[in-house]
């Protein structure tokens, strides 16, 4: 099981404002950008989420209707799409073809997370939900492909903690529980043929079992149980259903894509590895039967290929595509049309579709046609030291017009990702393009913990937060000091979920070093944080002890890193932002956080959206909290 896919997270993005700071006098001022209206960084696209129906003879999208992503089928070669849905209170969240006559969705209710399943007919007729149940989410577990009328997914309706995995007819509705989780599994797997035949557990709070069975009638077997810190995670069987495909770090510091005997719990043979990054992402061709590609990130995504066909692919789309990142996001079951995703650090870029048997590369949409990338900054990977040796990978965005030798004390935000086991990446983000376009430097950092490097740089980060985690942030922030670049007296630090938190951190132990904070749906008080968590992760809250810290055991360390607890050495502005549906980080968090900032008498802005989770969905909450935020920053730095 992948560390940082333990659970299914539906999560989104976050930004920020100003002026141009200034160079110095021997230099000459580079051009300042024209501003661009914040609703063009932060409206819906005009249409996304392309995918292709099995057959290949539709194609389908996502787009704007009543300011809310909605789901429309287009028959290619034809110029009118049909609406499928009219969800108006919020977003779908995502959709997939399971036949070529139906389209299933997914949506919760005011950002809580509780997921419902719907289905429509590609003609718009015979909406159903199929999960129609009050507080329990669905998450897919198989699309089974190679049966057209049936998927499984996965409920907590017996138990709010746990998933039991149902086999559901989506031509009568009728579902069949395929187990029932005994409390401790995380996921399930089914092989080539649609059969339930591996099971990921967690075992001790800590410790991690991979079960396996070579027929749905035989007995559960624990065929290799670790500690979380080290996992063998199957993506898929080999192709005659005997053994796994999957990212392991069993032995190793980085993970490797291996071939794993799944019966007797052994790796076989490793197929690809990379000396410096996690390798965890593995493809193949259904139809041919073959892997094609593995995959990782660097300071961007890289691509090894185990398959000429699909090398050659890429090499065709480069032809015409080469000055953009490429991602092939869909396929019909032949897998000889694509369709074609393009974007860079400046532009969320277009879909094509592909066909091979004519080589017509044909352009559908420009994804935000508005958005004109030679107005937009580029995005530089930068690293640094951090204090106690570690190399910190990142990212350093200037306003349009600036070089790292030509930029001289300009305002910053500082912005740490959430997760925290997550990691910034190179391509286009709206928030930070919109802080670059009103004059700020925008500095990311894949503190520790981050994912992608290893082992060992993921669990530096185990019962750091607030300690060395906030020093990685604290020394980036040094550093562009040090270059010269940013200006002391004019940084804030931003961002969400765990980035809040880090924000509100950062103004905690660096009371001079952050003239403002900005914290979206933030913790602040580790204690109810881990109280106040989705059923969900309960079976995990001993690994969580291990890597944040146990309450009882570490209540000292716990209560030293909660910001609530400290708000008297905080001396900057803050502004926060909160969705009162927010089932991870709960509305009481931010409460807590401003009334204590108020009781001290510091300034503190407060927004919150009733009818938001974890991070705001809907186009007019975005604007508000971009507009919010603009002002803000403009008043302090």
């Amino acid at each position: 099981m992948k560390r940082n896919h333990l659970i299914f997270l539906v999560s989104m993005v976050m930004g920020v404002s100003l002026m141009l700071g200034g160079c110095n006098n021997a230099e000459k001022a580079p051009m300042k950008a024209k501003q661009i209206p914040l609703e063009d960084f932060f409206k819906n696209p005009e249409k996304s989420s392309y995918k292709i129906s099995p057959d290949g003879n539709y194609f389908s999208f996502m787009a704007p209707y009543e300011n809310r992503m909605n789901v429309f089928v287009q028959e290619r070669g034809t110029p009118e799409a049909v609406r499928l849905t009219d969800e108006t209170d919020r977003d779908i969240a995502g959709y997939f073809w399971p036949n070529n006559n139906q389209i299933l969705y997914l949506k919760d209710d005011g950002g809580d997370e509780n997921y419902k399943l719907y289905g429509v007919n590609i003609d718009g007729s015979n909406l159903v939900c199929f999960t129609d149940f009050d507080d329990v989410r669905t998450m897919l577990i198989d699309d089974l492909e190679d049966i057209p009328n049936e998927v499984v997914i996965g409920l907590n309706k017996r138990n709010p903690q746990v998933f039991d995995p149902y086999r559901l007819n989506i031509e009568t509705g009728e579902m069949t529980m395929l187990a029932e989780n005994p409390g401790n599994i995380q996921g399930w797997m089914f092989d080539h043929d649609g059969k339930l035949r591996v099971a990921f557990a967690i075992v001790d709070g800590v410790n991690t079992s991979l079960l396996y069975r070579e027929t749905e009638e035989d007995e559960w077997q624990d065929v290799l149980t670790t500690s979380f810190k080290e996992t063998m995670s199957p993506s898929f069987f080999t192709f005659d259903n005997k053994n796994v495909i999957g990212s392991s770090n069993l032995g190793r510091d980085k993970s490797a894509i291996v071939e794993f005997d799944i019966a007797n719990g052994k790796e076989v043979k490793v197929l690809y590895e990379n000396p410096d990054y996690d390798v965890e992402g593995v493809n193949y061709s259904r139809k041919r039967k073959v892997l094609t590609s593995a995959s990782y990130t660097s300071w961007k995504m890289e691509r090894h290929f185990f398959d000429d066909v699909a090398r050659d692919l890429f090499n065709r789309l480069e032809q015409d595509l080469g000055g953009y990142e490429i991602a092939i996001t869909a396929s019909n079951k032949e897998e000889d049309v694509f369709i074609i995703r393009t974007y860079s650090d400046r532009s969320l870029g277009s879909y094509y579709i592909y066909d091979q048997n004519t080589d017509k590369l044909e352009k559908i949409v420009d994804v935000s046609p508005w958005i004109d990338e030679n107005e937009m900054a580029s995005v530089t990977p930068i690293q640094y030291q951090s204090r106690d040796g570690l190399t910190i990978h990142g990212y350093l965005t200037l306003p349009k017009g600036y070089t790292m030798e030509t930029a001289k004390k300009l305002p910053v935000v500082v912005n740490p990702h959430g997760g925290p086991w997550y990691r910034d990446g190179w391509g286009f983000n709206p928030e930070i393009q919109f802080l670059a376009n009103r004059g700020y430097a925008v500095l990311q950092m894949n503190f520790r913990g981050s994912t992608g490097y290893g082992k060992a740089f993921w669990e530096a980060s185990f019962k750091k937060w607030g300690r060395e985690m906030q020093d990685d942030i604290t020394d980036g922030t040094m550093w562009l000091i040090e270059q010269g670049i940013a200006d002391p007296e004019r940084i804030a630090i931003y961002g969400g979920s765990y980035g809040g938190y880090a924000t509100l951190m950062g103004l905690v132990k660096e009371p001079d070093l952050y003239a403002a904070g900005v914290d979206y749906v933030g913790v602040s008080n580790m204690f109810t944080f881990m109280q106040t968590i989705p059923p969900y992760w309960k079976p995990m809250l001993d690994m969580m002890y291990e890597m944040v810290g146990d309450p009882k055991a570490d209540s000292l360390m716990l209560r030293e890193v909660s910001p609530v607890f400290q708000v008297d050495k905080i001396t900057s502005p803050l502004f926060i932002a909160q969705g009162a549906n927010d089932p991870r980080v709960n509305k009481d968090e931010s409460d807590q956080m401003v009334e204590a900032m108020k009781e001290r008498g510091i300034d503190v802005e407060y927004l919150v959206k009733d009818n938001e989770g974890h991070g705001f969905r809907n186009e007019e909450n975005r604007f508000d909290f971009y507009r919010a935020m603009e002002a803000f920053l403009a008043k302090h730095i």
